[in-house]
């Protein structure tokens, strides 16, 4: 049974930073696009960062510099590195599996989802 579970959420200072990880299970993250989304109240869910199952990484403009994705397949864990965090960072944040060699962040793309895991930043 494929499951994703989310943590590392909190709250911060904004300028603070904070990893999130991802636990697979069930497949095996290294055959798969991993990717973060996050959705904030009244927003529509948006990606944030990608890694497909090549190691090509790609960010959304409003956190690349700032964020880093990463994953350990000895771990089967995915990771979201936040630096320098900021107010509009603030939402839920989510992990996603695509069974194939995926580059775009489109939500509909991807198979599996966690629970997620809250990012509250503060000034």
């Amino acid at each position: 049974q494929v499951q994703l579970e989310e943590s590392g959420g909190g709250s911060v200072q904004t300028g603070g930073s904070l990893r999130l990880s991802c636990a697979a299970s069930g497949f095996t993250v290294s055959s798969y696009s991993m990717a973060w989304f996050r959705q904030a109240p009244g927003k529509q869910r948006e990606g944030v960062a990608i890694i497909d199952r090549n190691g090509g990484t790609r960010y959304a403009a409003s956190v690349k510099g700032r964020f880093t994705i990463s994953q350990d397949n000895a771990k089967n864990t995915l990771y979201l590195q936040m630096n320098s965090l900021k107010s509009e960072d603030t939402a839920m944040y989510y992990c996603a599996a695509y069974a194939g060699l995926l580059s775009v962040m489109l939500p509909d793309w991807f198979t599996y989802w966690g629970r997620g895991t809250q990012v509250t930043v503060s000034s």
